[in-house]
């Protein structure tokens, strides 16, 4: 279990595979749309989306020609359940979290820039 959660934490710690699970909130998506909104080359997203599904945050599939992704929201559980442990057991609200993190990351970025 440290094993997997280690690597969701790992996973989710990166903005940009973030964001392509908010994307997968709303459908499946072919893997070139998911790619779409970021600037980068399709084998760094597909770089993403194997980190992803690795740790089993996501699935994929192939339709004919088509590679598609789907997230797997049941993979959120460990990490849910062992957040909640520092809260005595109150529900975590894991985009309060994400806000944390984000204000983290960009105080940490501001203190490297100085």
């Amino acid at each position: 279990m440290p094993d997997r959660l280690d690597q969701v934490f790992a996973a989710l710690a990166d903005p940009t595979r973030r964001a392509i699970l908010g994307m997968l909130l709303e459908d499946d998506m072919a893997v070139t749309d998911v790619a779409a909104p970021f600037s980068m080359s399709l084998a760094a997203v597909s770089k993403h989306l194997g980190i992803l599904a690795a740790c089993g945050l996501i699935s994929q599939e192939r339709r004919g020609r088509v590679k598609w992704c789907r997230l797997e929201p049941d993979a959120l559980r460990s990490a849910s359940v062992w957040m909640q442990s520092f809260g005595q057991f109150e529900p975590v609200n894991l985009d309060d979290f994400e806000r944390f993190l984000a204000a983290e990351l960009a105080a940490a970025e501001t203190d490297d820039g100085n």
